[in-house]
């Protein structure tokens, strides 16, 4: 907790040979963010599908990748939220097609 948020990117790539155009970007809690990063280019933060900033329209072309930064908070539930977490990050695309990504550690204080 005493060192502040904690980021990890993870690298998704459309092996398709048809563009996917990404609708959402939903976390699993408030206290654990996402970015989507197209090299300079970064949009968030997105958040829970609940409070409504989880939008994103990105189109990811066959054979292109795009960076998800997941950032998570461990002071976000305060000394009560100490111990092991399990937090997912859920990407959704315009024809229902999904994809969670899940990030686990553990809060010390």
């Amino acid at each position: 907790m005493k060192d502040g948020n904690v980021s990890k990117i993870f690298k998704v790539t459309n092996k398709t040979d048809k563009d996917i155009n990404l609708r959402t970007i939903a976390t699993s809690c408030m206290c654990t963010t996402a970015y989507i990063i197209n090299g300079t280019s970064k949009k968030g933060p997105f958040g829970m599908e609940c409070m409504g900033n989880n939008r994103v329209k990105d189109l990811i072309k066959a054979g292109e990748s795009r960076d998800i930064e997941v950032v998570y908070d461990p002071n976000f539930h305060g000394p009560a939220g100490v111990g092991f977490i399990d937090r997912f990050v859920k990407l959704t695309d315009d024809s229902g097609n999904s994809l969670q990504l899940e990030i686990t550690t553990t809060v010390t204080p």
